[in-house]
């Protein structure tokens, strides 16, 4: 079940980083990743915005462990980290032009081959 809930957020995630029209990417992500020093206080807020999506995601697999619907040696931090790492690196590649179909082959291949195959 939590697989398949994983799936369908980074399908989310990848689609909403390719809409058609606008600009591809996330805001969150592309917003401050380099800023002068007088837009310090917007990268610290998105920095901060996504240290928290991390952590509440953390908190959701440690949930899963105690639930039964992840194993016992699970690690809730390294698997927040990784797909929370692997959301942004799609923010940056669909920014860059990455096509919608590719974006979709490397989702697949993290959810087959990532930490929780």
């Amino acid at each position: 079940m939590l697989l398949e809930l994983l799936r369908v957020g980074g399908e989310r995630r990848q689609r909403g980083c390719v809409r058609r029209a606008g600009p591809h990417g996330c805001l969150g992500v592309q917003g401050a990743l380099s800023v002068s020093d007088s837009g310090r206080e917007v990268r610290d807020l998105l920095v901060a915005w996504r240290n928290d999506g991390c952590c509440r995601i953390r908190d959701r697999f440690q949930r899963a462990v105690d639930e039964g619907d992840l194993p016992p040696q699970a690690d809730p931090q390294l698997l927040a980290r990784y797909l929370t790492t692997f959301a942004y690196g799609i923010a940056v590649q669909a920014a860059s032009g990455v096509s919608r179909d590719e974006l979709q082959e490397l989702a697949d291949a993290a959810l087959r081959d990532g930490p929780l195959s």
